[in-house]
């Protein structure tokens, strides 16, 4: 009988190294990433022990620094750093301490940390017993709490010490560990896991098995529950990974708030399979010169933001950071980034942003990569392991590049993306609805072109329809925001006695303008300038943004506003206030002829729907 050991068995790090390495090694070249990407179907898998861990024996990683994060404080920066042999040593013993405690596979433990590095051992213990982690913002007030702790089943919760006090009124018979000093009364101490010496147990996890819950940020309606799995996350990352164009030994900063999807893509899972250094940067408030100063110091090679810190970067002085940072890669994600601001980012800094796409329930779908032509305005192509369809909402049929909804095939010659959630926690009819049809549906429209580019409409439920032509907000908010005096916009219908309804702004002012009749008539002949006729803003309001905690917009709360203030369609229906402004306010406003009132011109003109 041959010996074994000239034989020796495939394990689930070999197949996904194997899927790992065919995208690193076509990382600029997407034809051939996707032509030879199969993304790996495991039967177990945990990524702690059948990864992390590898990363940390091996000799051209282990000492590398996984974990860097510096604490910017008044004229002076705090840094540490923990190497991936370091932080994979302490999250065994964490686990070892948590195993103690009751922590045990399939408990639910909620993790409410800032980014500090317990968040990364206590995560990476929690995968190694099997137990199912829930992240939360540590913004979260109590009502938010007993609500993940009740649909989510929390057995135990790991908090920030400073944070405990949102638990007073949360009843529940859990497991509470508070990190850092002074922990309140009937809460276990994290620091006592630095004295546990006992052996750290590894749970055997199915592929398939539950690893993570998130809780939606709730844009349009209460959070839903996702699942995901060993598999959803740790390989579906891949393509985010691919996405960011991260490679071995990169350092990697994303600017994102734990207890978000996003946060996991890029300073978890993406910069840990490609074995890269994850930085973050901790301000007390954003300050665009601290952190490129940051960037530049620890040269950090890849960058990851949502539009609104790449909206605050463009107001500040990049110019003079071209020579200093070391950087090679810059996407965006979160919401769909405006061309304009790409354009003043790669006139600054030598860079093109590339946008991407993905969702809570998803890993990156759909991106711009590395070496690619980059088609202004669009989100890129496929990302490896995906298979999109452009869906009629109404219909379910496939449109094949016309506008549609974005969705993933389940049952195509991909099969079913790895990278996609199991369902909706503990509600299997939203799940059902989301699965409908034999695809994944995203909620989001879009449009392609013959080359595969996907150019983002809106959310399905934010197009409306203004004299019977189908209208993006983000389309015209791509328009206002390329005006010096908007530093934000958010469009959404406001209610109009002839045409149902027309497109109305409400606008976050650039510093140094005023919210007045000379900023808004500025603002509205620019738009009128640069927009067809039928998508014209007719009003705008000054205002603050309501947003999620995670930062994005609810254009669901701005549409009831405007449903409550103007809801009548009366001429004379009253304004929100002194800072809302409507075209007829500009008698000299010259209004162009409107495009809707000609029944032949409106059925040629680009947007309408019959």
């Amino acid at each position: 009988m041959p010996s074994t050991s000239q034989h020796p068995i495939a394990t689930p790090a070999d197949d996904f190294r194997a899927a790992r390495d065919h995208l690193l090694s076509h990382r600029t070249d997407y034809d051939a990433a996707i032509a030879g990407y199969s993304p790996p179907r495991l039967e177990r898998f945990n990524w702690a022990t059948d990864w992390f861990d590898v990363l940390a024996t091996e000799a051209d990683s282990r000492d590398r620094a996984a974990l860097t994060i510096v604490d910017q404080g008044d004229g002076e920066d705090r840094r540490t750093s923990h190497t991936y042999a370091q932080l994979a040593r302490r999250s065994q013993q964490v686990a070892g301490w948590l195993a103690s405690l009751g922590v045990g596979p399939g408990d639910r433990v909620l993790l409410m940390l800032g980014n500090q590095v317990e968040l990364w051992e206590s995560l990476l213990a929690c995968i190694r017993l099997g137990a199912v982690t829930i992240p939360a913002a540590t913004l979260l007030t109590p009502a938010d709490l007993r609500d993940r702790i009740d649909r989510g089943v929390v057995a135990h919760a790991i908090v920030r010490a400073d944070a405990a006090d949102a638990f007073e009124t949360v009843p529940g018979d859990f497991t509470r560990i508070a990190v850092g000093d002074g922990h309140p009364e009937g809460w276990r101490s994290y620091s006592e896991s630095e004295s546990y010496a006992g052996s750290a147990p590894a749970a055997v996890t199915g592929a398939h098995d539950p690893m993570l819950v998130y809780f939606t940020s709730g844009t349009t309606a209460a959070p839903k529950l996702v699942t995901h799995t060993h598999a959803s996350y740790p390989v579906g990352h891949l393509s985010t990974m691919y996405w960011i164009g991260l490679q071995p030994g990169d350092v990697h900063l994303n600017v994102s708030s734990p207890g978000w999807a996003k946060h996991a893509w890029s300073c978890i899972f993406a910069p840990w399979n490609a074995g890269a250094t994850v930085l973050m940067v901790n301000q007390a408030r954003f300050d665009a010169q601290g952190l490129l100063r940051s960037l530049a110091q620890e040269r950090a090679t890849t960058f990851c933001a949502p539009p609104t810190v790449y909206r605050m970067l463009v107001q500040s002085d990049l110019a003079p950071w071209r020579e200093r940072l070391s950087l090679r890669e810059m996407v965006g994600a979160g919401e769909p980034l405006n061309p304009e601001v790409i354009e003043q980012v790669r006139a600054a800094l030598g860079i093109t942003v590339r946008d991407g796409f993905g969702q809570t329930e998803t890993t990156a779908q759909i991106g711009n990569t590395p070496g690619q032509r980059v088609v202004p305005g669009s989100m890129g192509r496929a990302l490896p392991g995906y298979d999109v369809v452009l869906v009629d909402p109404a219909s379910g049929a496939d449109t094949g590049d016309d506008e549609g909804e974005i969705c993933l095939r389940l049952d195509g010659p991909l099969g079913r993306p790895v990278g996609l959630m199991v369902g909706y926690d503990a509600d299997r009819e939203r799940t059902a609805e989301a699965m409908r049809g034999g695809v994944y549906h995203t909620g989001d429209v879009a449009v392609r072109d013959a080359q595969g580019y996907v150019t983002y409409v809106g959310r399905s439920d934010d197009v409306f329809k203004a004299s019977d032509y189908r209208i993006s907000p983000f389309e015209l908010e791509s328009v206002l925001i390329e005006h010096p005096a908007v530093a934000e916009a958010a469009v959404v219908p406001s209610p109009d006695p002839t045409r149902l309804a027309v497109p109305k702004a409400y606008v976050v002012l650039a510093a140094g303008h005023a919210p007045d009749e000379r900023t808004a008539l500025d603002i509205l002949t620019y738009a009128r300038e640069h927009l067809a006729a039928y998508k014209r803003i007719r009003r705008i309001e000054f205002a603050e943004l309501p947003k999620t905690i995670s930062g994005k917009i609810r254009r669901v709360e701005l549409r009831a506003r405007e449903q409550d203030q103007h809801g009548t369609g009366a001429p004379d229906a009253r304004r929100s206030g002194p800072t809302e402004f409507w075209e007829s306010d500009f008698p000299d406003l010259k209004s162009a002829p409107d495009s809707s009132s000609s029944s032949t011109s409106s059925s040629t003109s680009p947007g309408r729907t019959d």
